[in-house]
């Protein structure tokens, strides 16, 4: 009886242990919306940190990431946009190169995995990325900071950037890691942007005089950057934020 008694304790323990462990497979890498960043701006812009510090190729096993940052040594921008990677580099003052990858570095990268987002429509006083930015202030401050976000709609007119360093240049400042950029500008076009928000990052993953770091894809996946100025078509925009 004693024998049948350890035996059945035994057995129940090991279908509790397997239980257990089948419940910790299933839950490992639970995802979540935390911003995450590796590098940082300062330290490739004053530094000369412009080799890859993360190579997308370990992020592709991430559901429902979002992403942005610029490729190792500033020879182009990405955007992870829904679990999609792209890159775009400068073909010429008028034309740039967009490709569907994630084989490839960055020097510094923000990014998040984002499951479920609450959508609201921008309200049509908001044109502006000065406008957005306030209006993201005051909209969130009582979520969770910093956050990822998205903006989806029609744009009036936009200007976009891609770093485009010359190979084998040093950077000891900013004025030194934007030789070669190139602008492009954009009107009345349909785009997806990704963004990230955050008050305590500015020169981490924003730069010195912005809460917001935004990349720019157009609905055709034609033309893709970093996003410098915009003025948004009232009416069309589409905003989301990360379930709380």
């Amino acid at each position: 009886m004693n024998h049948l008694s350890l035996a059945s304790i035994s057995l129940l323990a090991a279908l509790v242990l397997g239980s257990c462990t089948t419940d910790a497979m299933h839950n490992a890498n639970p995802v979540s919306s935390d911003v995450q960043v590796v590098g940082a701006m300062r330290h490739v812009m004053w530094k000369g940190e412009l080799a890859g510090k993360v190579d997308l190729d370990t992020l592709t096993n991430k559901q429902h990431l979002y992403g942005l940052g610029p490729v190792e040594y500033l020879a182009g921008e990405l955007l992870i946009l829904d679990g999609k990677s792209y890159k775009s580099v400068v073909t010429s003052d008028t034309t740039m190169r967009v490709e569907e990858t994630f084989a490839v570095k960055a020097p510094f990268f923000v990014y998040a995995q984002v499951p479920d987002w609450h959508e609201l429509s921008l309200p049509d006083s908001i044109r502006t990325m000065q406008q957005l930015e306030l209006y993201l202030d005051h909209e969130t401050q009582n979520s969770k900071r910093p956050f990822a976000f998205r903006v989806s709609g029609q744009v009036e007119r936009a200007t976009i950037h891609i770093v485009n360093l010359p190979a084998g240049s040093t950077v000891s400042s900013p004025a030194e890691a934007h030789q070669g950029q190139v602008n492009y500008e954009l009107a009345q076009s349909d785009v997806d942007i990704v963004g990230f928000f955050s008050t305590e990052h500015k020169a981490v993953f924003t730069h010195h005089d912005t809460f917001m770091h935004l990349h720019l894809i157009t609905k055709d996946r034609a033309q893709m950057g970093h996003l410098d100025d915009v003025t948004f078509k009232s009416g069309t925009l589409t905003l989301y934020l990360p379930e709380a």
